[in-house]
């Protein structure tokens, strides 16, 4: 079964999010430079986890089309004996 992208990624996000405002704010910084920071950080650890899910989904679906080519194989092999 796939992994969902967009779930995954904006759950990632907003964890990220409230972690680099929580640095921010214990760090002392004004809370506008929290916000930006931590908007900043929500995005890029959107779009990093979007294309790991993303490569994970590939690599996933490379090995379901090589486990049932190689199933349909024996399948084959086994029949013609």
């Amino acid at each position: 079964m796939l992994l969902h992208v967009r779930s995954i990624a904006a759950s990632a996000a907003v964890a990220c999010f409230f972690a680099v405002c929580l640095i921010g704010w214990a760090s002392g910084f004004l809370p506008f430079t929290c916000c930006k920071r931590a908007l900043i950080g929500a995005i890029v650890a959107y779009v990093v986890v979007a294309l790991s899910v993303k490569a994970i989904n590939a690599i996933l679906i490379n090995a379901m089309i090589k486990s049932q080519m190689s199933q349909r194989k024996e399948k084959a092999n086994g029949s013609r004996d």
